[in-house]
């Protein structure tokens, strides 16, 4: 997709969202990088703990999307946003006054994790819905992209400046910066002007999450795209369950190297955010979503080799090609969907990608802390390996790699879906 000289008022209309969704995505980042950290180096937690941490931190997004996703369409998607963030503010607030007083426990940052996964649930699903109404279509992309690179700066920055923090000033200095970016955010979201929108009628809930439901699964292209989601997310937190004790335990690493190491990933993010531009204007559209699954698969490959050959530099290097493909695949198929989704089921539709792909992720994690206990941490790393060669396989055999370019017409609502 060619860039286009972005519509007037574009910055003045987005710059709001593009800087709250930095800082915010920078806490969240700088939060899930301390919080194993803070498990296995001060309380002494194994891959059962770590495992448990990360299902009850995700498990919000498996619960509470398509509530969220309910109200994006309903209420105001920035007075959510707003409601998100205030949520997120207090749960990290309360993480440094439980470490400062010495009631940090694997219970207590389970819960607290929980609470600001919940509003990290509410403002992911109803970001990209407003997005939709601040730009033009022909913008979408543009926006989209600056959205992820922002989101690969704070992947890159925030494992980095979790472990430095940790290893440095201690665990309550990681979760003060979080506190503070959330504020940021909290203020930036103040500056949003959100368009007046006609609620939709008040219809049942459960009419409203069937025809969301029924929308995705029906059309084409966002059936692949939502089952390529769910393996690679459940391949991901296997990988996330297990890499902090397997990198202390395997690779010898201190919490410093393992948050720059972790650090790459982002780094491949912004790459890969960077290059999507000249690769869209190179590939095909199909062809550049094919890109993020096909190099996933091969980054798990080069982690799993980490167990015979123990270097932190190798899993660097599979963070890095971690980030590089699945960010050209998560703007182009966010732009995709917004473009062939009706405005007012965007957050539904949103809704169920989250309950679905997020939604592997606490299953995910809850199979790699089981893994990596019971079978040992090299059978969890092949159990991530496999599903990052399914949802390979799943996208390559779907109408995307004949995909050329996006649809040229925004849906009508109630218009059947559009088949590749």
């Amino acid at each position: 997709m060619p860039d286009t000289v972005p519509a007037p008022g574009f910055h003045r209309r987005f710059a709001p969202l593009a800087g709250a969704n930095l800082a915010a995505q920078a806490a969240e980042q700088i939060s899930l990088a301390a919080v194993p950290l803070v498990a296995v180096l001060q309380l002494g937690a194994g891959p059962a703990e770590v495992g448990l941490l990360a299902t009850v931190q995700t498990l919000p997004f498996l619960l509470l999307s398509i509530p969220a996703g309910l109200l994006a369409d309903r209420v105001s998607r920035r007075r959510l946003m707003l409601a998100a963030e205030l949520l997120r503010l207090g749960s990290f607030a309360l993480t440094v006054v439980a470490l400062l007083m010495g009631w940090a426990s694997i219970a207590v940052l389970a819960l607290l994790g929980f609470a600001g996964a919940t509003g990290t649930v509410a403002f992911s699903v109803a970001a990209p819905a407003l997005v939709g109404t601040l730009v033009a279509r022909e913008d979408l992309g543009r926006a989209n992209r600056a959205l992820e690179l922002a989101r690969s700066l704070a992947f890159t920055a925030g494992p980095a400046l979790a472990g430095s923090l940790v290893g440095w000033a201690g665990a309550p200095a990681a979760f003060v910066l979080a506190t503070v970016l959330t504020t940021l955010a909290f203020a930036l979201l103040l500056r949003v002007r959100e368009p007046a929108r006609t609620p939709a009628p008040a219809r049942h809930v459960v009419t409203e999450l069937h025809e969301g439901l029924a929308f995705v699964w029906r059309h084409a292209l966002l059936r692949p795209i939502l089952l390529t989601g769910v393996m690679w997310n459940l391949g991901w937190f296997v990988l996330q369950a297990v890499f902090v004790p397997h990198a202390v335990q395997t690779l010898g690493l201190q919490a410093g190297a393992i948050g720059w190491t972790m650090a790459a990933y982002g780094a491949g993010m912004v790459a890969g955010a960077l290059l999507s531009a000249a690769l869209l204007r190179h590939m095909a559209y199909g062809h550049a979503i094919l890109l993020g699954p096909a190099t996933s698969a091969l980054a798990s490959l080069l982690m799993a080799a980490t167990v015979w050959w123990a270097s932190g530099s190798l899993a660097a290097v599979a963070f890095l090609a971690f980030g590089i493909g699945p960010i050209v695949w998560t703007i182009c198929t966010t732009t995709l969907r917004q473009v062939v989704t009706p405005d007012a089921m965007l957050g539904r539709v949103t809704a169920v990608f989250y309950t679905t792909s997020f939604g592997a992720r606490p299953l995910g994690a809850a199979l790699g802390g089981l893994a990596g206990e019971s079978l040992g941490l090299a059978a969890a790393l092949a159990l991530s390996s496999a599903a990052f060669g399914v949802q390979l396989l799943i996208i390559a055999a779907s109408p995307m790699r004949r995909l050329r370019s996006l649809p040229e017409l925004p849906p009508v609502a109630g218009a059947s879906p559009a088949k590749a």
